[in-house]
C-alpha cells in the first residue's frame, strides 16, 4: 500500500506539483490570443442562453440552457465556499484578483474544449448525444489514439465518479452534523437515495434536477452576498483597492506577498472553474444546438458564473467582515466563510449555508456521476456496466458520508485528475486548428447577418463528424 501511495504521490507531484498549473495558464493565454480574444468578442452573446431560445426545436433534447446548468452545478461546489477562503488565508486579498484573471483566460480554453466536444459528438439510438474529450480523441485524432481515450476515461471515472463523489458525500454529512446535529448515517442514507433516483433516470432526469437545484442554490448564495455588500457598501471601494494592491505587491498582508497571491489565486481559480481539465466538455456535448461554437460560448459563460459571480460572493462575504484577520492564524476554509456570514447576518446564516452546501454537493454528485457514465460508454456498450457504475456511485456517496476519513480518496483522485488534465490539454492543442476552422465559419455567418449560425457538416468533408447529429435524424 505504501508503494501505491508513493506512486500516486509522484504522479501528483509531476502534474499538480509544478507543471500543470503553469501549462493551464500558458495554454489559456495562447488560446486566447489565437482565437482573437473570443471570450470578450462574444461576451454579450453568452447571456442569450438564459432566454432558452437557442434550442433547435426538439422538446425531448437537452437544451443549451440545461447543459449550462448541469455544468454550473458541477463547477460550483466546495471550491467556491471553502476554496476561496483558503486562497484568501494563504494568499491574501490579492488572490481574488488572480482568480478573476485566470477565469477570463479559462473562458477561452473552455470555449475551445467544449466546441470540440460538440463537433465530435455522436447521436445515440435513443436520440441523445454523447461526446467529450475521449470521443474528440477517437474521431478527431484517429482510432490509433484510442488508447489515449481509454486512459482519459479511466482517470475521469476514478477522479470524478469515485473520488470526488466520496468527498462530496463527506462534505455534506460533516456540515449537516456540525450545524444541525444530524448523524452522518442519516444524511448518507438520504443522499444516497435521492442520488440513486436521479442517476437511474439518465441524463434527462439529471438535466431536470439541475434545472431546479442550480438556480436555487446559486441565486440564494448570490442574494445573501448582495445583501452583505449593500449593508457594507461604504467599505466596498476599500476592499477592491486592497484586492488590487495586494495582487501587485503594493501591500503585503501575508508571507510571500505577491507570489503567494498569484499562486493561490491561480490554483484555486483553476480548481474551481475546471477550465482545461476536460470535465465540462462531457456535459457540453449533450446539448442539441445549431452550431458547436454556440455551446462553446455557453460553457465559457459557465466559467464566468462560477468564478466571477460565485467565488466573488465568497470573497466579499469574507473581506467585508471582521472575522478574517490578514496574516493571522486562525479559522480558515469553510469555517471562515460560515463565521463571516454569521457576523454579517446572524446565527441563522450558518443553517442557510449548510443548505447551500447540501445543494452544491448534490449538484456536483449527479454531475460527477454523469462524467463517469459518459467515460464508461467509451470503453463498453454493455448497459449492465452503466447500471453497475450507478450502484457503485450510490455506495460511494453513502460510504463517503458515513466515514469521517473519506477524504483520503484524494491520494488517488487528485493524481488521476492531473493525468486527464494533461491529456486534455494535449488534445486541445492538437485539435485547435480544427476549432479555429469552425470558429471562422461561425464568425462568417454572423458577418452575413445570420443571427443564429447553423453548422453544416458538408462544409467540413475531411472531418469524422456524425452527420445525424446535425440533421435531427437518429441513426438507423
Amino acid at each position: 500500500m505504501d508503494a501505491l501511495t508513493g506512486l500516486f504521490g509522484l504522479i501528483e507531484d509531476l502534474t499538480w506539483g509544478w507543471s500543470l498549473i503553469p501549462l493551464l495558464v500558458i495554454f489559456g493565454v495562447f488560446i486566447t490570443a489565437l482565437t482573437g480574444f473570443v471570450q470578450f468578442e462574444f461576451f454579450t452573446r453568452m447571456f442569450r442562453v438564459l432566454s432558452g431560445k437557442n434550442q433547435t426545436g426538439d422538446p425531448n433534447a437537452i437544451s443549451a440552457r440545461e447543459a449550462l446548468l448541469i455544468s454550473v452545478g458541477g463547477r460550483v461546489g466546495g471550491g467556491n465556499i471553502a476554496g476561496v477562503a483558503v486562497a484568501i488565508t494563504l494568499g491574501g486579498p490579492g488572490a481574488v484578483f488572480w482568480m478573476w484573471a485566470i477565469a477570463l483566460v479559462g473562458m477561452a480554453t473552455s470555449l475551445v474544449e467544449c466546441s470540440l466536444a460538440q463537433l465530435y459528438k455522436r447521436r445515440q439510438p435513443d436520440g441523445m448525444f454523447r461526446g467529450g474529450p475521449a470521443r474528440s480523441i477517437i474521431h478527431g485524432l484517429g482510432q490509433e489514439y484510442r488508447w489515449l481515450a481509454i486512459v482519459y476515461a479511466v482517470c475521469l471515472i476514478a477522479a470524478f465518479a469515485i473520488g470526488f463523489n466520496a468527498f462530496q458525500g463527506n462534505t455534506v454529512a460533516g456540515a449537516v452534523n456540525d450545524s444541525l446535529g444530524i448523524g452522518r448515517l442519516w444524511t448518507g442514507g438520504l443522499l444516497a437515495i435521492v442520488s440513486g433516483f436521479i442517476v437511474f433516470g439518465g441524463i434527462h432526469r439529471i438535466a431536470k434536477a439541475a434545472d431546479v437545484v442550480v438556480p436555487v442554490m446559486a441565486l440564494g448564495y448570490i442574494i445573501m452576498a448582495l445583501v452583505i455588500i449593500l449593508l457594507n457598501i461604504g467599505s466596498v471601494p476599500g476592499v477592491i483597492i486592497s484586492i488590487v494592491s495586494n495582487a501587485f505587491g503594493f501591500e503585503e498582508v501575508v508571507g510571500g506577498g505577491m507570489g503567494a497571491a498569484i499562486a493561490q489565486g491561480l490554483r484555486r481559480g483553476l480548481f474551481s472553474n475546471e477550465a482545461g481539465l476536460g470535465s465540462a466538455p462531457n456535459v457540453a456535448a449533450t446539448a442539441d444546438v445549431r452550431h458547436p461554437v454556440s455551446q462553446g460560448i455557453t460553457q465559457a459563460f459557465s466559467v464566468f458564473i462560477d468564478t466571477i459571480f460565485i467565488c466573488s460572493c465568497t470573497a466579499f462575504i469574507i473581506l467585508l467582515g471582521d472575522v478574517y484577520v490578514p496574516g493571522a492564524e486562525g479559522v480558515d476554509g469553510i469555517v471562515l466563510t460560515q463565521q463571516s456570514l454569521v457576523s454579517h447576518l446572524g446565527g441563522w446564516a450558518q443553517y442557510a449555508l449548510s443548505l447551500m452546501i447540501l445543494l452544491f454537493a448534490f449538484s456536483s454528485i449527479i454531475y460527477n456521476y454523469y462524467l463517469g457514465e459518459n467515460a464508461l460508454t467509451v470503453m463498453t456498450k454493455n448497459p449492465m456496466a452503466v447500471n453497475g457504475l450507478r450502484l457503485i456511485v450510490i455506495l460511494i456517496v453513502f460510504l463517503g458520508a458515513t466515514a469521517p476519513g473519506a477524504t483520503s480518496v484524494f491520494f488517488f483522485s487528485d493524481p488521476m485528475m492531473g493525468i486527464l488534465a494533461v491529456v486534455n490539454l494535449v488534445v486541445i492543442m492538437m485539435l485547435l486548428p480544427t476549432c479555429l476552422r469552425i470558429l471562422k465559419d461561425f464568425r462568417a455567418q454572423l458577418k452575413q447577418g445570420v443571427q443564429r449560425p447553423v453548422f453544416n457538416p458538408d462544409d467540413f468533408p475531411d472531418l469524422d463528424i456524425d452527420r445525424t447529429a446535425w440533421t435531427g435524424k437518429a441513426p438507423e
